[in-house]
């Protein structure tokens, strides 16, 4: 049985898969829909989730994401992830990219980040996990790391 995690309060739960969809929706806290996870993951407590179209389009912002970042989820919902964040990668790379054109998850990613309200950037980690059903789309998991300020 394929296992999903809830991107709004970030609850994992074994299910059966519907012939081109996911899970209809959270047991817990009624989040529209489940993203299918390939292992059991474990986001760590400072962890923002946030759900991305395949256009890389805020549309729901879940467990952690104010915390994480700054931004209240109607301040979200409708940016560009990697401009609403202003995100960077090591060397020039597109992880959300790969990730949403090759079907493909990414874990640990280190990256930077400003948050909502500051002018300096802060370190942090992704993990990245596409949605397996006829929709396309992302979750994205930001971490940021406890005092890493970049000038």
């Amino acid at each position: 049985m394929p296992l999903f995690i809830c991107p709004g309060c970030g609850r994992r739960s074994i299910a059966d898969r519907h012939v081109g969809h996911q899970p209809s929706g959270c047991a817990r806290c009624g989040f529209g829909f489940l993203f299918e996870l390939l292992d059991d993951y474990y986001p760590g407590p400072r962890t923002g989730l946030v759900v991305c179209d395949q256009s890389r389009i805020v549309i729901a912002a879940g467990a952690g994401s104010v915390a994480a970042t700054g931004y209240r989820e109607t301040e979200m919902i409708g940016s560009e992830i990697v401009q609403l964040l202003h995100l960077s990668f090591q060397d020039g790379e597109d992880p959300i990219a790969r990730s949403l054109d090759w079907g493909v998850r990414a874990l640990d990613v280190p990256c930077a980040f400003r948050p909502n309200g500051l002018d300096e950037m802060r370190r942090a980690t992704i993990d990245l996990f596409p949605a397996y059903d006829d929709d396309g789309g992302l979750l994205v998991a930001l971490t940021p790391l406890r005092g890493a300020v970049l000038i």
